[in-house]
């Protein structure tokens, strides 16, 4: 395993919480302005979302 590989495998468990925290983050703020919110609805478009963010992400850096 090369450096850059052993430096994104310590940051991993980091790089994953801070995913499931900005999800987290979104589903509450979601239920605080929408509090009669369907909980799966939510999720499926939330997670779409950070889908599309994490494509386009993706898209910017192979281009570069």
């Amino acid at each position: 395993m090369d450096e850059t590989a052993k430096g994104v495998e310590a940051l991993k468990k980091e790089i994953r919480e801070e995913i499931r925290a900005i999800f987290k983050m979104n589903m509450t703020f979601e239920g605080w302005s929408v509090p009669e919110m369907d909980d799966e609805e939510a999720t499926s478009k939330i997670l779409e979302v950070m889908q599309e963010a994490l494509d386009e992400l993706k898209k910017e850096n192979e281009e570069n």
